[in-house]
């Protein structure tokens, strides 16, 4: 336990006590019950021009770093995808590096044979996003020359995902919201995808609250409408479609869209606020997981996917219920810029040198904002090193001017 000197809600200070450790079993065998991917971030060199528009410059060490660590607690790592500030700091140059590196040190631990991953291929433990945020959006033309630059930036992006072994995640196109007139662009442009890829991927459709540039997704405003649109393609193509990660915030909507998905189509649940009860699912149907929540909370998802597995669900929904506040806090509106309160609990846990981001999205966040994100971490058994995380919160609310 450490104490500090927190500020108060009233403008002054208050004394707070951290808890105990908590302890989180790594598994000793691959998990089993429910397929799970950690949407992890990116850590930029500490000295870095990591500025607002600048390419980003990668700590490699670390940022690999973290990959293998929750590689040992058994999950799988989704990459170059939101959580990894793709369209926000990541260009494609270092995306590019970082799937080739990540996909490279997720085939050495396959190979290792550890524990956690025994039988694992390389694809069980990384996908990663392909997408096509190397366009220029103001020099994109109109109509379907637009539709067709497109298809040529998502084919260059799969095709390095492809090149790397790993699950290719066909993510949402700012690109194609911009140009496409209607569904019909949507179903033309992922079914020719579809149709061309060589291993079965992962369809990602990514609400407005993530990325207001793709409002309208799937050709229309309405959700039963883009809802209907998304499904005429899953059923065309369900045997190129591994599952689909749905980041609507809406759970009631997930639990229909996962017993209309045809068999053998996975469900990966992007929703950080609802994820408890979906995961646990409904007796019938239940959501694998691929959310950014589980890149801040690993330890506590893996003991819980450990419980699933050893026919204990109650406990393992209690685990997954114990996170919830924090989930909810972290991905708050703006929930864009809930990439800074999972580099803030890396950082704290003494996984990253120092609390830094590409393009300078540490500034993204509140000092309230995070000096909450330090105490709900602290309750659900997600500080590490109690002592070391009181030190780093410490030094800095001292740069942030609270107490001097």
């Amino acid at each position: 336990m450490a104490e500090l000197t927190l500020p108060a809600d009233d403008g002054g200070t208050r004394t707070y006590t951290t808890a105990p450790a908590m302890v989180w079993d790594r598994p000793t065998a691959p998990l089993q019950a429910r397929r799970a991917y950690a949407a992890a971030h990116v850590i930029p060199r500490t000295t870095g021009n990591n500025v607002p528009g600048a390419p980003a410059d990668m700590d490699w060490d670390a940022t690999l770093g973290y990959r293998h660590e929750l590689w040992s607690y058994g999950l799988g790592v989704a990459d170059a995808m939101d959580t990894a500030q793709r369209g926000m700091g990541l260009d494609w140059a270092a995306t590019q590096e970082l799937i080739k590196r990540s996909a490279a040190e997720a085939a050495s631990v396959a190979a290792s044979g550890a524990p956690a991953v025994a039988g694992k291929t390389v694809r069980d433990l990384i996908a990663a996003g392909a997408g096509t945020d190397h366009l220029d959006l103001a020099a994109l033309p109109a109509g379907r020359a637009g539709v067709e630059a497109v298809l040529d930036a998502y084919r260059e992006q799969i095709s390095v995902v492809e090149g790397s072994g790993a699950k290719v995640i066909l993510m949402a196109s700012r690109a194609l919201a911009r140009v496409a007139s209607g569904p019909e662009d949507y179903l033309r442009v992922y079914s020719t995808l579809l149709n061309e890829v060589s291993e079965p991927v992962i369809l990602h459709w990514l609400g407005d609250m993530f990325d207001p540039a793709l409002a309208g997704y799937w050709g229309g405003a309405d959700v039963d409408a883009a809802t209907a649109t998304f499904r005429e393609l899953i059923g065309g193509s369900a045997a190129k479609v591994d599952g689909v990660k749905v980041s609507l915030l809406d759970a009631d909507h997930e639990k229909a869209l996962r017993a209309a998905l045809p068999e053998g189509v996975r469900l990966y649940t992007g929703d950080d606020f609802n994820y408890p009860e979906l995961i646990d699912g409904d007796g019938t149907h239940y959501s694998d997981a691929l959310l950014g929540i589980f890149a801040a909370i690993y330890p506590a998802a893996s003991v819980a996917l450990q419980n699933y597995d050893a026919g204990r669900p109650a406990e393992a929904r209690a685990i997954l219920d114990s996170t919830r506040e924090l989930g909810l806090h972290i991905f708050s509106a703006p929930t864009f810029y809930y990439k800074t309160g999972i580099a803030f609990m890396s950082w704290l846990n003494g996984r990253q040198p120092g609390f830094s981001m590409v393009g300078g999205l540490q500034n993204g966040r509140s000092v309230p904002h995070l000096v909450r994100t330090f105490e709900l971490a602290d309750k659900a058994g997600l500080l590490a090193d109690p002592d070391l995380a009181a030190a780093r919160m410490r030094s800095w609310l001292s740069v942030n001017g609270v107490g001097a």
